[in-house]
């Protein structure tokens, strides 16, 4: 059983930076494949970034140039570094952990329980 607690969401101005932090609580972290997820209110769940075991990444287009993925094995740790953050950005912000690397939320077997970001204009 994997625990994923996240932690940093907020609010902030258009153009403002936060750092999404995920702890995991299983020995094993470095062999799953982490992601991070959003839903906005009345929209599904979409894919937001993805870290592989080997630390190769995977963005959605929404992001990529300004949100970065990474990893850290020995603090059990995934983090979500987003910048020129964009009012179309706010949503709850979920992490999960998957046996194989890909954006796919139905693949990935266990979700934290999710931290707000709201991004004023």
């Amino acid at each position: 059983q994997v625990q994923l607690v996240e932690s940093g969401g907020g609010l902030v101005q258009a153009g403002a930076s936060l750092r999404l932090s995920c702890a995991a609580s299983v020995s094993t972290f470095s062999s799953y494949a982490m992601g991070w997820f959003r839903q906005a209110p009345g929209k599904e769940r979409e894919f937001v970034a993805a870290v592989s075991w080997s630390r190769t990444t995977n963005y959605a287009d929404s992001v990529k140039g300004r949100f970065t993925i990474s990893r850290d094995n020995d603090k059990n740790t995934v983090y979500l570094q987003m910048s020129s953050l964009k009012p179309e950005d706010t949503a709850v912000y979920y992490c999960a952990a998957a046996g194989l690397f890909t954006t796919r939320v139905a693949m990935y077997d266990y979700w934290g329980q999710g931290t707000q970001v709201t991004v004023s204009s």
